[in-house]
C-alpha cells in the first residue's frame, strides 16, 4: 500500500489542527492525523519548576530522531506505536497510542516544513497563515481549557516565546509550501486541497 503524506504547518493557533481534522474526516477510513506535538521531548528527569521554564516553542523541544522513524515505519504501512504527550506535566505518557496502516497520513505542527530530509518525505506541503490577534484568542482558550493554564500565563508565554519564535521558525516555511491556505479556510480553498489529496489516492 503506498502512503502519501500531507504536511500541515503553521503558526501557534493558526487552525493547523482544526484543517487537518476536517481533511481526515473527508477521506474516512483512508486517512489519519498525526500531530507533531506528541513528539515534544519528554522532560521527567527535571524538576516541575525547569520543566515550565522551557521554550517550548523551538524547534529544539521536539524529539526529531523519534518523529523520523515513526514517519519512516508509517511509511512502509507498518503498525507503528506513536507517543503521547501530557502537556500538563510537560513529560512524556507511558502508554503509546496504536497507528494501523492508512493511505492519507495528514500531520500537522508548527515546524513541519523547516527540515529538508523531511520534506522530501511529504507528497503535499500545506501552511495555514492567520492574523496574530486571532491566534492568540485562539491559544488563549485552548490552554485554559485543555491545559489549565491561566490567562496571564497565556499571553506572558505568547509574548515571550511564541510570537519571536513565530518570526524566526514558523513563518518563513511558507517559501517551501505547495499549497498557503488562509485561516478561517474558505470552502474553495478547501475544495482545492481535497482535490489535490484525492489525486494522489487515485494514482
Amino acid at each position: 500500500m503506498e502512503v502519501h503524506l500531507i504536511a500541515i504547518g503553521g503558526g501557534s493557533g493558526s487552525g493547523k489542527t482544526w484543517l487537518a481534522e476536517r481533511l481526515v474526516k473527508e477521506f474516512g477510513k483512508d486517512a489519519g492525523r498525526l500531530s507533531l506535538d506528541d513528539f515534544y521531548r519528554d522532560l521527567s528527569h527535571l524538576p516541575s519548576e525547569e520543566r515550565d521554564r522551557t521554550n517550548f516553542d523551538h524547534p529544539n523541544a521536539i524529539d526529531w530522531t523519534l518523529f523520523r522513524r515513526c514517519l519512516e515505519g508509517i511509511c512502509t504501512s507498518e503498525t507503528a506505536e506513536l507517543p503521547s504527550y501530557d502537556f500538563a506535566t510537560h513529560t512524556r505518557r507511558t502508554e503509546t497510542k496504536s497507528w494501523p496502516p492508512r493511505r492519507l497520513v495528514v500531520l500537522d505542527g508548527l515546524w513541519l516544513l523547516r527540515r529538508v530530509e523531511l520534506r522530501r518525505l511529504y507528497r503535499l506541503r500545506v501552511v495555514v497563515e492567520c492574523p496574530e490577534n486571532i491566534r492568540l484568542e485562539r491559544r488563549l482558550a485552548r490552554d485554559q481549557r485543555e491545559r489549565g493554564r491561566s490567562a496571564q500565563s497565556v499571553r506572558a508565554q505568547f509574548a515571550q516565546h511564541v510570537t519571536p519564535m513565530h518570526n524566526r521558525f514558523v513563518a518563513g516555511q511558507a517559501r517551501h509550501a505547495d499549497l498557503v491556505v488562509a485561516s478561517p479556510t474558505s470552502p474553495a480553498r478547501f475544495a482545492e486541497l481535497t482535490t489535490r489529496c484525492g489525486q494522489l489516492l487515485r494514482k
